[in-house]
């Protein structure tokens, strides 16, 4: 199975915000972002495995900025890091300024989504070769929230946290 570039997953969903969307204070439920995150890395989750998809963990959400009524907002998804049949995915969110059209970033999030076949059974996906230094960074990173993740469920020993440990032994 060929190694594939997070480039390859990369998915882009632009939108607009309509007031239906929008809480008292006219900025975008967040409820709704997370459903629009998800809907994007499941893209991205797709285009790398060729696969079913499913959810299997919102490793992190930040909330950084609100996002008005009115606002075009685009978020940016692909695979940071494959594993055996899951896969990290992480998206930005960004809004324009409707004047100048310059973007600001407001929101990101960690998505872990696992390939399955019609019967629901996790399938091998194919790695990732990183090439700019954000996905390096991205890359590297995924493997401790990785192990962070299995160790707070108890699904792992805390001694066998390599990479966790190399946080904190250097």
């Amino acid at each position: 199975m060929r190694a594939k570039s997070p480039r390859e997953s990369l998915t882009v969903l632009t939108d607009l915000v309509l007031p239906g969307e929008t809480n008292y204070l006219d900025n975008l439920f967040g409820g709704e972002l997370l459903a629009r995150m998800d809907r994007a890395c499941s893209i991205a989750a797709r285009r790398h495995s060729r696969r079913i998809v499913v959810t299997a963990s919102v490793n992190h959400v930040a909330f950084t900025k609100s996002v008005p009524v009115g606002s075009v907002v685009t978020l940016e998804a692909k695979v940071s890091r494959a594993f055996k049949s899951s896969m990290e995915i992480y998206v930005d969110v960004w809004i324009e300024d409707r004047q100048s059209g310059e973007k600001t970033k407001v929101n990101e999030g960690i998505y872990t989504f696992v390939a399955v076949d019609e019967t629901g059974k996790p399938v091998p996906i194919p790695q990732i070769e990183p090439e700019t230094e954000l996905e390096k960074k991205r890359y590297e990173a995924a493997l401790r929230r990785k192990q962070l993740s299995l160790v707070l469920a108890g699904k792992m020993d805390p001694k066998e946290a390599l990479e966790l440990k190399s946080i904190f032994m250097d």
